[in-house]
């Protein structure tokens, strides 16, 4: 089983760069990233290539907007870091075609449940980035709302079964489990 540790807080918080610095505290030149975006407008590639800019040129990339459960399976490396979970689930309901609260909680769960499944599966350790989004505006859709109550749930599930959890605010590290 690996060894899961979930990082946590707002966006722009410096969860990415702290999961990176763990990531190459733990696996040096030898890790894999699990990137879940998708460049699907300028702003969002520009984020993306920010993302590979910062990572340490020998990491390997798997792209994996579905299914990461899989891709953490498929890695090469002891050392996993899937970037990030928000992003994963928010896919997952696009995917869907989300009619119902039931329908997007569903398809939340199952990456949760592939990502759970797949740590169970392998030895190493998986470094798990997530956004709180519960902090932020009240999302004025139905849509939105299912979106930020799965992801709390998502986030539960995962601080349950990590071995550490870290909140990232304003670029420092607490430690909460």
């Amino acid at each position: 089983m690996m060894e899961l540790i979930l990082v946590t807080g707002g966006v722009r918080s410096g969860k990415s760069r702290w999961a990176q610095g763990e990531a190459l505290a733990r696996g040096g030149g030898e890790v894999t990233v699990i990137a879940t975006a998708e460049a699907v407008d300028d702003e969002m590639r520009d984020r993306i290539e920010a993302h590979r800019r910062d990572r340490p040129a020998g990491w390997h990339t798997i792209e994996a907007p579905a299914r990461a459960g899989e891709a953490i399976v498929a890695a090469g490396t002891d050392t996993v870091l899937l970037d990030c979970v928000t992003v994963l689930t928010g896919m997952a309901i696009g995917r869907s075609g989300a009619g119902s609260e039931a329908a997007a909680l569903d398809a939340m769960a199952a990456e949760i449940d592939g990502i759970l499944d797949a740590r169970a599966a392998r030895a190493g350790v998986l470094i798990v980035v997530t956004n709180e989004v519960g902090w932020s505006v009240h999302p004025p859709t139905a849509l939105g709302r299912w979106y930020q109550d799965g992801i709390g749930v998502a986030n539960q599930r995962l601080a349950a079964a990590a071995d550490r959890v870290v909140l990232m605010v304003s670029g420092l590290d607490l430690q909460l489990k």
